[in-house]
């Protein structure tokens, strides 16, 4: 009987399947081998794309006649440093006792490319078959799922097919464009800047969101603050403010900044002074129960936010302690776009929530699962928000496995704390909504409407385990706020009365932090003008939960931006406005979300079968075609 040889994506990853499998095992020289498997492992990226000079060593000299390099056939190399693994991979795929392949990378986009190109520059036993082993934690459990419900690997050809497409566009697009404007616009650049040389580094996905931190940042600074008043009226019991309506004598007048604020003080004068003699009469009284539930689970671009507003650290670190507690068995697969789970896992989640219940030792967790426990909260999430299997491509939100507690005191405090955030908001979707009383007011004066509102909450719910995590958590109060049981009826006349101007000021947009910078770009597609493609586009954001916080990484590393190590506040650098100019002057296209976000659409509808590989190259490569010979004729 022959072997099966396991491949996985590092080698603490080969320790658990090695531990999950069970068998005895030998360690030998960058593998492990037992009766029947051999489990290897990569170190990240073991192949990559040629440069052009591979190609021909003319293309080392970057020269506008030689552009654009579109290559027919697509040459890789190993990685120097990683030369010597690669062929202890390609050995042992090629023994003629390996019978079976599993691919367990990564379950996404990018695994799947880094192991697909080993196989493809091993060459492995023209015999052997193929599994892929794909899996949503960790656990034993899962590890063994995963191996037992293996599928052929050509079911995920598709996703393969979208990862090297990824990879061809984004080296087309980097080299063809950073080429061709560090040839045009470099010297010039190198002056501005006063530095010898410059090469100019542009990207499909980076540049986009440079554009989008350039673009928020000439906001502010275009910014011209304005003064405006709004009218408060103050009728004893409670105030009410006034905004316009169609019964208003001002409805659509140019004396009004906003539909609650006048451009000049005199006009708030003289519309006062027209009041002060009125009657105010109620015009309706609404009383009103609200209900909140719990917020959707996280997924990655959630939790970077949530981190960077909390700990003040950047998107790639979040995602790399994340990824530490996912090979710790402690949460579930990181890289996930995905707010709600399956409907699968849904049905068996007590089994996480009796995990927590046994291992983890935090005081403040038990105590919220006593709660659960005491007043038979339900747990059962199928026809709920939080269960939705149409909305989950690769993988469901992240959430605490209940496992992998032997781990945790180990990690280090800001681990642990990030861990009880997961926590907290998984065990919050169990919890009971927070209920509201709402009370608003309509007053009307001489058919000018004044309103009033309240909002008390009656009942914590969720909020004991989760709170909101935009402001610190308070009632919206006014004088309304301790009368919501005040004896008002409509048709009642309020003889107190006094009206009040309140000089109010227009605000900038807020500059991105890090966090924030990565919510954006998940849903870049709200940034896009055109209704209808917006529509098209809608999901596709720039870049993917797997390579976001990179991106920001990289345009730090590269100076084109900068952010601030206190606040995580992202600006950009004198260079990295240059750069904006010099692309917003040559291809604006690299700049707009409506690009970036319709090209990784485009590698979605690969990986989902609705398009070909070979449509998708033939638009890329026409587009690269056109660019050039528009800027060619300019230059």
């Amino acid at each position: 009987m022959g072997k099966k040889l396991l491949l996985t994506e590092k080698p603490s990853v080969a320790m658990e399947f090695a531990k999950a499998i069970g068998e005895k095992n030998q360690r030998k020289n960058g593998y492990l081998e037992s009766e029947n498997w051999i489990i290897t492992w990569c170190v990240g990226h073991l192949v990559t794309m040629c440069y052009p000079e591979k190609y021909d060593e003319k293309l080392k000299y970057w020269r506008l006649d030689t552009l654009p390099f579109i290559p027919n056939q697509w040459k890789y190399e190993i990685i120097p440093a990683v030369e010597n693994q690669f062929n202890i991979i390609r050995d042992l795929m090629q023994r003629n006792d390996v019978e079976e392949i599993y691919n367990a990378g990564d379950a996404g986009r990018e695994g799947e490319y880094i192991q697909r190109l080993v196989i493809m520059m091993a060459k492995p036993n023209p015999n052997v078959k193929y599994r892929r082993v794909w899996i949503d934690s960790q656990t034993e459990e899962e590890i063994r799922r995963g191996i037992k419900e293996a599928k052929d690997m050509a079911e995920y050809d598709s996703l393969s097919d979208s990862a090297y497409l990824r990879a061809k566009e984004d080296y087309l697009i980097g080299i063809n464009f950073s080429r061709m404007l560090s040839i045009i616009y470099g010297k010039r650049l190198a002056e501005k800047i006063n530095q010898d040389r410059v090469s100019i580094s542009v990207g499909r996905v980076m540049t986009c969101v440079l554009g989008m931190i350039v673009n928020r940042e000439r906001e502010i600074k275009n910014f011209i603050r304005k003064d405006f008043y709004k009218i408060e009226a103050d009728f004893s019991i409670f105030k009410a403010e006034w905004k316009v309506s169609e019964s208003s004598k001002l409805w659509q007048s140019p004396k009004l900044y906003n539909d609650n604020g006048f451009n000049k003080k005199s006009d708030a004068n003289d519309f006062i002074e027209y009041l002060a003699d009125k009657k105010a009469i109620v015009e309706s009284v609404k009383r009103s129960k609200q209900k909140e539930k719990a917020p959707l689970l996280f997924n990655l671009a959630e939790i970077q936010n949530e981190c960077t507003r909390r700990f003040k650290i950047k998107p790639d670190e979040t995602l790399e302690m994340i990824q530490n507690l996912y090979e710790k068995k402690l949460v579930t697969y990181p890289r996930t776009d995905a707010r709600v789970l399956s409907s699968a896992v849904a049905k068996v989640i007590s089994n996480n929530l009796n995990g927590i219940a046994i291992g983890y030792k935090n005081n403040e967790i038990q105590r919220i699962l006593k709660r659960m426990k005491d007043e038979k909260y339900s747990t059962n999430l199928i026809k709920t928000k939080y269960v939705n299997d149409k909305k989950i491509t690769d993988h469901y939100a992240i959430i605490p496995t209940g496992k992998g507690y032997e781990n945790l005191e180990k990690l280090p405090e800001i681990q642990k704390r990030i861990y009880e955030l997961i926590v907290r908001r998984f065990l919050a979707i169990f919890y009971p909504p927070a209920e509201y009383s709402k009370m608003n007011i309509v007053v009307s004066v001489e058919n000018e409407m004044f309103f009033a509102s309240a909002k008390q909450c009656l009942s914590r719910g969720y909020l004991d385990v989760w709170k909101k995590s935009t402001v610190s958590e308070k009632n919206v109060e006014n004088d309304l706020m301790e009368k919501l049981n005040i004896k008002i009826k409509k048709g009642d006349v309020l003889q107190d009365k006094k009206f009040i101007i309140k000089k109010s000021e227009t605000s900038p947009p807020a500059r991105y932090n890090s966090g924030t910078l990565i919510l954006a770009m998940e849903n870049a597609g709200k940034l896009i003008e055109d209704e209808a493609l917006r529509e098209q586009i809608k999901g596709a954001g720039i870049g993917t939960s797997a390579t976001r916080g990179e991106i920001i990484k990289k345009l730090e590393k590269i100076k084109y931006i900068s952010i601030n190590s206190k606040t995580q506040i992202v600006t950009p650098t004198q260079k990295g406005e240059y750069i904006y100019d010099i692309v917003n002057g040559s291809i604006p296209d690299l700049l707009n979300p409506k690009l970036t976000a319709s090209w990784e659409k485009g590698l979605d509808m690969v990986a989902k079968k609705q398009i070909q590989a070979d449509e998708f190259m033939k638009k890329l490569t026409n587009y690269i075609n056109q660019k050039f010979d528009k800027l060619v004729v300019r230059y």
